[in-house]
């Protein structure tokens, strides 16, 4: 494995770990709930915005050949 593909796979595992911590908000505070700094921003919205990014990496990953999308519809 390249350090292009290490690295995809490093941010992956960081995004992941976003989506958990989004999900827990969500599970703690509600799905709409805001935090007070960010009053406009909803816990739908940010577990939007991270499971995005899960989407973009696994994109990243399909484009540099680590993952083949056709096999994980397969699983």
């Amino acid at each position: 494995m390249n350090e292009q593909e290490q690295e995809i796979l490093r941010i992956l595992q960081e995004e992941c770990a976003e989506v958990i911590q989004a999900i827990s908000k969500v599970f703690r505070f509600g799905l709409y709930a805001t935090h007070p700094d960010t009053p406009k921003i909803t816990n739908q919205v940010s577990l939007h915005q991270e499971i995005g990014d899960v989407l973009a990496m696994i994109d990243l990953l399909e484009k540099t050949g680590v993952v083949d999308n056709n096999k994980l519809v397969q699983c």
